[in-house]
């Protein structure tokens, strides 16, 4: 048995927990006011369902943007399916909680990085202080990917 708290297991565990509350309030009532997520997550992750194209148009890793459209969004206790729109394709997707990397709501400054053990440059898993930029696939387009700063949404 290890003399240690896997104080960074426990925390991530605790935010998917968390992701997995917003996402059910959101199924249940639609996203209230401003808010609106960016979800980054590996695509290779075992258990993520997405279609062909969109699996070989991101290899590693993919941002959908939960925002104006999306439609049956299914929250389970393992991950979460939802529908949504890339020019014009309805797209479903499954995507389980251990395969997000980011979930930011830039409309109230709030984000989450998870860190996986390849990642892992740091003594520790929690958040990352500094300002995250992540790529975001706009569902209504086909355009590349844009980089947004959160710096941006900063007061």
């Amino acid at each position: 048995m290890s003399q240690d708290i896997d104080y960074g297991n426990l925390m991530h565990t605790a935010m998917r927990g968390l992701i997995k509350t917003v996402l059910t309030g959101v199924s249940e009532t639609g996203l209230p006011g401003a808010h609106h997520f960016f979800i980054t997550f590996d695509t290779r992750h075992e258990g993520v369902e997405l279609a062909d194209w969109l699996r070989q148009r991101y290899p590693g890793e993919m941002t959908i943007v939960m925002q104006h459209w999306f439609e049956n969004l299914e929250v389970g206790d393992e991950g979460f399916s939802i529908t949504l729109n890339f020019g014009d394709a309805p797209e479903p997707l499954y995507i389980p909680y251990l395969a997000i990397k980011t979930f930011v709501d830039p409309s109230v400054e709030f984000g989450l990085r998870f860190e996986s053990p390849e990642d892992e440059n740091e003594e520790d898993h929690l958040i990352e202080e500094a300002p995250i930029e992540i790529g975001v696939e706009e569902p209504e387009s086909h355009h590349d990917a844009d980089v947004v700063s959160l710096d941006s949404f900063r007061k």
